[in-house]
């Protein structure tokens, strides 16, 4: 999974993502700090596979993993050249969804880019931006598929569809509020890689006395959750100043320092959970001597293209799938103990692979 973190200058951004990856970008109290796009690849805590990593003794427990980019501060303007941000949009074109970094909190020492501090108005002045950036993508695409349109049904029926996404995008509404007409459309959208199509999730960057009660009572928080509400998004409540304060801390001290403010859960597992959520994502694992690890797949996906993850042989020479519940492998001990009982499952390719399977797929190529 890929996310780009956006957001205007000074919000908390680079904060956030150095707190994130521990990839030490550069955070200054001004605007475009980050003059190079970051990428930090973080790895996505999951209990189930130190447990089980016990239970085989593996060699190796490989986690999942989240690629972060994080973009220099967009301004208004930088669609067209102001700024530095412009430059680097190109580089969430390829990402699964953008975090967008709202700032949610009052600081006189920290200087606001338009002089004061309204969620709304910030993340209407990103996402003109990712507007002028997706049309001008859209004008290049319209100049090509014009000329084969004359000629080619299929390319009539996209140019007629490249026409619909131009005219949203000018009356200042995203790709994303569009409605797709047939799966050839949303094959066609997916492959545009337009901005604005991207599922977002909002991160609204608030002090640390606002976390305890998830931003209940912050006014500046409320606005982007309706805001998010009527967009179709999720906003996760986080401090760029306490994560980057738990970063440096071990894991059992973190958990203490959570408890000493209130929380359950650090920001970086709150993005996790919601990403995983906006993208309709889960984990099956593998476990056995040699390694433990979890893959991260669709909800939905059957078993022939879950065992694709691990290798395209997997799936073109798929026989069956040796299936058992987390849950119930540990309970019992062991693969055998669990198979006397009758918990271990053979599945077939119409098999749905379920969050938390252990999976021994069995193929022949």
């Amino acid at each position: 999974m890929k996310l780009g973190i956006v957001g205007l200058p000074n919000v908390g951004k680079s904060t956030l993502f150095n707190s994130l990856t521990n990839a030490g970008a550069l955070a200054a109290n001004y605007p475009f700090a980050t003059i190079d796009p970051n990428v930090g690849v973080v790895a996505v805590p999951d209990e189930r596979l130190t447990k089980l990593g016990n239970l085989y003794n593996s060699k190796k427990v490989t986690p999942a993993t989240i690629e972060f980019v994080d973009i220099a501060g967009l301004v208004k303007g930088a669609s067209k050249g102001e700024g530095l941000g412009n430059q680097f949009l190109a580089n969430i074109r390829e990402t699964d969804a953008i975090v967008h970094v709202v700032r949610c909190f009052e600081d006189t020492n920290v200087v606001h880019v338009d002089g004061s501090v309204d969620p709304v108005r910030d993340i209407e002045t990103i996402n003109l931006e990712l507007i002028f950036a997706d049309l001008e993508v859209l004008e290049r695409r319209i100049a090509k598929t014009s000329k084969a349109a004359r000629m080619d049904k299929d390319a009539a029926k996209e140019l007629a569809l490249l026409e619909r996404i131009k005219a949203q995008l000018e009356d200042n509404k995203l790709a994303k509020e569009m409605d797709i007409e047939d799966e050839d459309e949303l094959k066609l959208m997916n492959s545009y890689d337009l901005l604005t199509w991207k599922p977002v999730i909002f991160a609204a960057n608030v002090k640390d006395e606002d976390l305890a009660n998830d931003g209940a009572d912050n006014q500046y928080v409320a606005a982007v959750r309706n805001w998010a509400k009527d967009n179709g998004s999720e906003v996760f409540v986080i401090s760029a100043q306490i994560e980057q304060e738990l970063a440096e801390l071990d894991a059992e001290d973190k958990k203490a320092f959570l408890e000493d403010l209130g929380l359950s859960k650090s920001g970086l597992e709150k993005l996790i959970e919601a990403s995983y959520r906006t993208l309709g994502l889960m984990s099956f694992l593998t476990s056995g001597e040699d390694e433990t690890r979890a893959w991260t797949i669709k909800i939905g996906t059957k078993a022939p293209q879950a065992a694709g993850k691990i290798h395209t042989d997997f799936e073109r020479g798929f026989i069956k799938a040796e299936v058992i519940n987390y849950e119930d492998l540990l309970r019992e001990g062991s693969l055998s103990a669990a198979r006397e009982k009758g918990l271990v499952r053979m599945e077939g390719k119409e098999y749905v692979v379920q969050d938390g399977d252990v999976i021994l797929f069995r193929f022949n190529v």
